[in-house]
């Protein structure tokens, strides 16, 4: 094998900071490779926005299906529902914190905040949820990295905004946290805190290299939920909320569906054997599908089986 791999990743603070604790683990299962981080525009690092589940992917994964890197490290939560052909998922290091956190101007919580509080997010799902626990709150779409939107606080007069906490605390921004919101009333997007390490699928030797840092549990996880994803009609872009959780040869996942007001939410959930993560998780799907197809909150092509 060679000593020198090539690693592809988006060129934001934050995908740099994932990739460097992917290799950091790397590094000490396999001293004696030199890895090189090749930064790469997507389509979503061009247009700061994501339309659709390809726009943080596309570009690594060309590189990579045509030899130009050897790796690729993406955060879980912007794979597509299938893996692009040819490539496959070598590892799901230890999944960081799945929950979302509060930044706020000021300190409080939600609950504390004036009224019609104006709050900063793009993603659907925390729209959604946002508005079903403060119904008078004023979404602000906002765009850009994790520093970008901390200081667009102060720039748009936002409340405050939601990340992923995985995220601030990767940058060193743990600080900034105002609230870390539960996730027995607001689940993540499926993925959220995990990596993804991909590489081509008929390299083997390298799958079992990039293999010394997968974390069974967290593949278990993050697998299941994938499968939700999948059986809610693959790449739709929806304000839906998974996460499943392993424990001692057992896993349970929960999902939610929103609509996006946030006055309706479908939700379920299912327990079983570790092993069956994809099973249960497509399972968990087509039970979501079934309470909210008839709620109108799947599109045409995600009607419930």
């Amino acid at each position: 094998m060679t000593e020198r791999l090539r690693v592809g990743t988006r060129p934001s603070p934050l995908a740099l900071a994932q990739t460097e604790l992917v290799l950091r683990a790397l590094r000490r299962t396999a001293p004696q490779v030199r890895f090189e981080t090749v930064p790469l525009r997507t389509a979503g690092d061009r247009t700061h926005q994501a339309t659709g589940t390809l726009d943080f992917t596309d570009e690594i994964d060309r590189r990579l299906g045509r030899g130009e890197i050897d790796l690729a490290v993406h955060s879980a939560k912007d794979l597509p529902a299938t893996v692009a052909r040819g490539l496959a998922v070598a590892a799901y290091p230890r999944r960081g914190d799945p929950r979302d956190c509060l930044i706020l101007r000021r300190p409080g919580s939600l609950e504390s905040l004036r009224e019609r509080p104006r709050i900063g997010s793009s993603s659907l799902r925390r729209k959604a949820q946002l508005l079903a626990a403060r119904p008078d709150a004023v979404v602000v779409p906002i765009r850009g990295n994790i520093g970008t939107r901390i200081r667009q606080i102060d720039e748009l007069g936002l409340d405050g905004i939601v990340l992923a906490a995985a995220g601030v605390a990767r940058l060193g921004e743990s600080g900034r946290a105002s609230a870390y919101l539960p996730v027995s009333r607001w689940l993540p997007a499926p993925g959220q805190g995990a990596l993804a390490v991909e590489v081509r699928a008929g390299d083997r030797a390298l799958r079992r290299l990039v293999a010394a840092v997968d974390h069974d549990p967290t593949r278990a996880a993050v697998e299941a939920e994938r499968a939700v994803v999948a059986t809610l009609g693959g790449d739709c872009n929806l304000p839906l909320g998974a996460l499943a959780r392993p424990s001692a040869g057992s896993l349970r996942i929960r999902a939610a569906l929103y609509s996006p007001d946030g006055r309706v939410r479908c939700f379920a959930e299912r327990s079983g054997p570790v092993s069956r993560s994809r099973s249960l998780g497509a399972d968990l799907g087509r039970r979501l599908a079934r309470i909210a197809g008839p709620a109108g909150l799947l599109p045409p092509r995600a009607k419930a089986p």
